[in-house]
């Protein structure tokens, strides 16, 4: 028995080798000698010290490790003494009378090597001769190290097709026997092991035969070596040979490795012709086996041998390969009515990615996986089991990374329903593999149909599908996130402007429901793409009838306001109050004068109610004032009624300063180029001179509070509104009002308590500078600048 303390088992170990050690030395001073009898005596003396029980595996196979280095030693001796006269088949009688069994065998073996070699007798012989007399050790541990070492010295030696030991014919059949036989008697062995010793010690005891699992693996390495098993051989005589040992053995390990050792050391074509009897002994199995990784090792070297080329693709098509492993999943999750729903979902992953490789084209074969997964799903709600879901985004990813086309995914009817067993956060982690598998191949989603289809897989990132689930999502993600979707709305493109309005319509009740933070990223991305639309109809429709050309654009501006309207709920009123420009502006260019004063109307509203930060205030009138300037569409009492409120808001900001910049401004609402009707000098020479007294309170403002003057900035920057307005050609600025300003800046700065202000001292020897350079032109544009004293 194993002793149970470690100590001891070092012990054992120490004592052992050094048994071995001793021995050889005896066995080497004999080889020197060329004394073959002790040689023979030594070698056996230390070959019996693998006799002993008391040592693990792990420890069992250091000692084993030992005594082979010195057989390697052994056997060249043996080889010299062939070439010195020495009889082999001698030899082969001599080392038969060793007292013990265990080195005998050992012996016989490493003679037997050279008795191959020598090719006195047929290999077939010999090898049959060994592997029969290794049935004397029925011990599971020696026997199986015996037996490994039998495998080892005559994997070369094996008589193959080509081999320098090939025989006579059908010499491959007794090589296949002889590792088959080896193979099974090493199998039975193996098992024996799980069932020597006291049960507590059960998983003791499987870890130590997981340890030598590879001992008996390796017997199928070689038989997947042998160059004379064809196919057929295959077919008829090795695998049915092996499963039947794997099949009858009935051990939960030997069956899972084994199964897995055929998989994975015989080639992929064989699998492919003789997948009926593989996949026929997976149901003869232990309950026990995890036989969805069998089958799933299975599928992925198909997979991978179908990807290489599509020349063996009718050779699946052949053997009907997909309705067989179909069959067998279906068969093996009926049976195994416990099995965990990700093994499941891993079975039917795999059998999805082995379709995309071998039948790409069929669509129905994918939608038919997708749909045996949803019925096994059924009545599970959402999967709370991680392992779980994680299988099930793969499962919905393979035909996305394959077809990498999102209509593709569309058009499989059982998607959505896996997609509606997933839990939250896994149904935003697959939106999110849709959407960039959109961005990545730039699919453009043309139909409302498609559309609303795509978004409702989508939702988990349009809204929140569970109230009760706390945000956990980092603040950079989530807008990484709602940026894809707004990248995803600004490709969603059709040609036809009714079927884009239909488009836009799906948009708007998906994303409606958004709640406060999504809406800010979702809401102006479906605004630009519908005002794309207005502008395309613009461009196409010149030459079409009036009312016609209006009705498309009018019912998207309706939308629109209801779309922005949705933001007061957020509320963002500066982003809602840019919409409503950009849209006003839209609607100017396409002729619809009450669309863009109401969209006008609603941003004033939203100025005087909303917007009450002084900064934002700010932003918001030079907004106003810019888009106010480029509308041409109104008529003189709409936009006189749009630019007085305009001026009065700029008049009655906190700031002076600000309040200045923003009265400036305004002129530019009284005096456009292109606009004849909108050229009034007198009231741009108001808005300047209301500018200016503005300025001059704010300095005596400052005088006030800090005892200096403060900066003439404001000054410089009206007197640069004055030169733009009178090169404009506005009459009512003369060059004497030019003068005197700057005259007054040039005093201001020269006063005694005037503070350095490099920032303004730069912008006026610009300003002078430029005035300079309008004279040195000549012609009508100096002449109008001579008198003007810089």
């Amino acid at each position: 028995m194993i002793p149970n303390g470690v100590e001891d088992e070092e012990k054992f170990l120490s004592a052992g080798i050094s048994g071995i050690q001793q021995n050889a030395f005896y066995m080497h001073r004999a080889l020197d000698s060329n004394n073959l009898k002790d040689a023979l005596k030594y070698s056996a003396q230390m070959l019996s010290e693998l006799r002993t029980s008391r040592l693990s595996p792990h420890k069992y196979y250091e000692l084993y490790m030992r005594a082979f280095d010195e057989l390697r030693k052994l056997e060249i001796f043996f080889k010299e003494e062939t070439t010195r006269g020495c009889s082999i088949v001698e030899l082969y009688e001599l080392v038969q009378h060793a007292g013990n069994i265990l080195p005998r065998l050992y012996l016989l073996c490493t003679v037997g090597s050279v008795y191959i070699k020598s090719k006195e007798a047929p290999a077939k012989d010999i090898l049959k001769d060994l592997v029969e007399m290794c049935r004397g050790i029925q011990h599971p541990l020696r026997g199986l190290f015996l037996r490994s070492y039998l495998s080892q010295v005559s994997k070369d030696k094996l008589p193959d097709i080509g081999s320098e030991y090939e025989g006579d014919a059908d010499t491959v059949v007794d090589a296949v026997e002889f590792v088959l036989q080896n193979f099974t008697e090493m199998n039975k062995l193996w098992v024996r092991m799980q069932h020597q010793g006291p049960a507590r010690e059960k998983e003791k005891r499987e870890k130590e035969r997981s340890e030598l699992r590879d001992l008996v693996g390796k017997n199928l390495h070689v038989l997947s070596q042998i160059e004379g098993i064809d196919l057929e051989m295959y077919k008829e005589t090795v695998l049915p040979r092996i499963l039947e040992q794997v099949v009858n053995c009935k051990d939960e390990i030997a069956q899972g490795y084994l199964m897995d050792c055929i998989i994975q050391v015989f080639p992929d074509e064989y699998h492919l012709q003789t997948l009926e009897t593989l996949l026929g002994a997976c149901p003869q199995l232990q309950p026990s086996v995890d036989i969805k990784m069998v089958l799933a090792r299975l599928m992925e070297r198909l997979s991978n041998y179908a990807a290489l080329s599509t020349d063996v693709l009718p050779e699946f098509f052949q053997v009907e390969a997909f309705a067989k492993l179909n069959s067998a999943i279906g068969k093996v999750i009926e049976a195994q009515e416990d099995m965990p729903i990700a093994g499941v979902v891993t079975l039917y992953s795999s059998l999805l990615t082995f379709t995309l490789y071998v039948h790409p084209d069929r669509l129905d074969y994918v939608d038919q996986i997708l749909g045996a997964c949803v019925k096994k799903l059924s009545g599970k709600g959402k999967l709370k089991d991680s392992k779980a879901t994680k299988q099930i985004v793969a499962l919905l990813s393979a035909p996305l990374e394959k077809y990498k086309d999102i209509d593709t995914a569309l058009k499989l009817s059982n998607f959505p329903h896996v997609m509606e067993h997933l839990d939250g956060a896994t149904s935003k982690e697959m939106a999110n593999v849709l959407i960039q598998t959109i961005l990545k191949s730039k699919t453009c989603i043309s139909t409302a149909e498609k559309v609303d289809a795509l978004f409702e897989l989508m939702k988990g990132l349009l809204r929140d599908l569970d109230e009760n689930l706390p945000d956990e999502l980092d603040e950079e993600d989530f807008k990484e996130e709602q940026n894809s979707v707004s990248r995803l709305i600004q490709m969603l493109h059709n040609d036809d402007p009714e079927e884009m309005l239909k488009i836009i319509c799906t948009v708007n009740k998906h994303i409606v429901t958004g709640g406060p933070k999504r809406l800010p990223f979702t809401v102006p991305a479906l605004i630009f793409n519908s005002l794309k639309l207005v502008r395309r109809l613009q461009n196409q429709d010149e030459n079409a009838p009036e009312e016609e050309a209006s009705t498309i654009p009018k019912k998207i501006f309706q939308i629109l306001n209801q779309i922005i309207e949705a933001l007061s709920s957020v509320p963002v009123p500066e982003l809602a109050l840019r919409l409503y420009l950009e849209c006003a502006e839209a609607a100017n260019d396409s002729d619809l004068e009450p669309v863009a004063y109401e969209f006008f109307t609603q941003a004033y509203i939203l100025y005087e109610e909303e917007i009450s930060d002084s900064k934002a205030q700010v932003t918001a009138i030079q907004l106003i004032i810019g888009t106010l300037q480029r509308m041409h569409i109104f008529g003189v009492e709409n936009r006189d009624t749009l630019t007085h409120k305009a001026t009065g808001y700029s008049a009655k900001l906190l700031k002076k300063p600000d309040q200045c910049k923003a009265v400036y401004s305004c002129a530019h609402l009284f005096w456009v180029d292109d606009q004849d009707s909108i050229k009034d000098g007198e009231r741009v020479l108001l808005c300047l001179k209301r500018a200016l007294r503005i300025a001059n309170a704010a300095q005596q403002m400052s005088n006030a509070t800090r005892g200096s003057s403060g900066s003439v900035l404001l000054f410089i920057e009206i007197l640069n509104k004055y030169l733009y307005f009178y090169e404009k050609g506005v009459t009512q600025i003369t060059v004497a009002s030019i003068q005197s300003l700057i005259e007054l800046i040039t005093t201001e700065m020269q006063s005694e308590n005037k503070t350095a202000d490099p920032a303004a001292e730069a912008l006026l020897a610009s300003t002078l500078r430029y005035i300079q350079f309008q004279k040195d032109k000549g012609g009508a544009v100096g002449e109008k600048y001579e008198s003007i004293k810089s």
